[in-house]
């Protein structure tokens, strides 16, 4: 491979070829390696540019990491809300106050959970215990009781 000039920054014959070198494909902080690509670097701005058959297996890679990133998520989905004993509805209904089948489309991975949401359940999952506790907010009774002294101070003051 000849240099030429970085198609990004326009550096002048600053393209250097590079062969099997290790790169990692990201998607939402997971990763894959990618094993002994090629291709050209720019020295001045570091762009890289893999070779055809280089490019084909990155971009295999970062697909397949995006469609097993979702199988997991929503397979995770599920054996968590199993494991919380929460049906579908409940599910939503404690969680995440979607629609009635959004537990069922995040479970069959059409549609991807919230990341707040994945992040309680990952939490719940560790932390089973913490259910009592999303049933006693759930229930309001700590806001009710503000809201009753709120409602009395309001009175004291009339």
């Amino acid at each position: 491979m000849s240099k030429h000039d970085c198609y990004t920054c326009g550096a002048p014959n600053a393209m250097h070829p590079f062969k099997g070198r290790d790169f990692t494909v990201t998607f939402k902080q997971l990763t894959r390696h990618v094993p002994n690509l090629a291709g050209e670097q720019c020295s001045e701005c570091a762009e890289v540019e893999f070779d055809a058959p280089s490019a084909e297996r990155y971009a295999q890679a970062g697909d397949e990491l995006i469609e097993d990133a979702k199988r997991v998520v929503a397979d995770e989905m599920k054996r968590i809300r199993r494991k919380l004993h929460f049906t579908q509805k409940s599910a939503v209904q404690l969680l995440s106050g979607g629609g009635h089948n959004a537990f069922s489309r995040y479970e069959r991975a059409e549609v991807e959970p919230p990341k707040p949401l994945f992040v309680l359940m990952r939490l719940l999952d560790r932390h089973p215990e913490l259910v009592k506790e999303l049933h006693a907010i759930y229930e309001c009774a700590d806001i009710n009781a503000l809201l009753e002294q709120k409602q009395q101070q309001r009175e004291k003051t009339r």
